[in-house]
């Protein structure tokens, strides 16, 4: 079901506005999700951040998954493309080749910090705060699971007794 009329539905205009997207769009477009250690260390929800140059990446699917997390070298925002620091494939004449990787198949492991990303990353995580107290859940999450591993370690004594 459609629920605003101002925007299309047709998937032929959603594809010509995504591949004639403007570049400061396109940013936008291209945000990388965050490590689940990322968001336990920053305390925010599951999050996409528009990927810039020197964030560290691991590539989650394809063909060079199995490749150690390492920076982003270029982001090509023509070709909705990053081109990574260890990924590379050897040519015909033997020289070595940067292989561009989609941003949809990568996480970012290590973020390059900005002021903009901070702010960013304070506000997200002010949210989840209020969000979590209006549930009437504990603010940060933490006493929960300290309690519940109280309990286990009652239980595992009685058990031994």
């Amino acid at each position: 079901m459609k629920y605003n009329q101002h925007v299309s539905s047709s998937r032929r205009k959603n594809r010509r506005r995504h591949f004639n997207a403007p570049s400061h769009v396109r940013r936008n477009i291209m945000g990388v999700a965050l490590s689940k250690q990322l968001c336990r260390e920053y305390n925010v929800p599951r999050l996409a951040v528009p990927i810039r140059r020197d964030d560290v990446v691991k590539v989650i699917t394809g063909k060079y998954k199995d490749e150690q997390p390492s920076k982003v070298i270029r982001v090509h925002r023509k070709r909705y493309r990053l081109y990574i620091d260890n990924i590379q494939r050897e040519k015909a004449n033997g020289a070595q080749v940067k292989v561009p990787v989609h941003y949809s198949n990568v996480v970012i492991t290590k973020l390059k910090l900005d002021g903009f990303r901070k702010n960013m990353l304070k506000e997200k995580s002010k949210q989840k705060r209020r969000a979590r107290k209006r549930l009437g859940l504990d603010p940060t999450g933490v006493k929960q699971i300290k309690k519940a591993e109280q309990k286990e370690k009652v239980a595992a004594k009685v058990d031994l007794d």
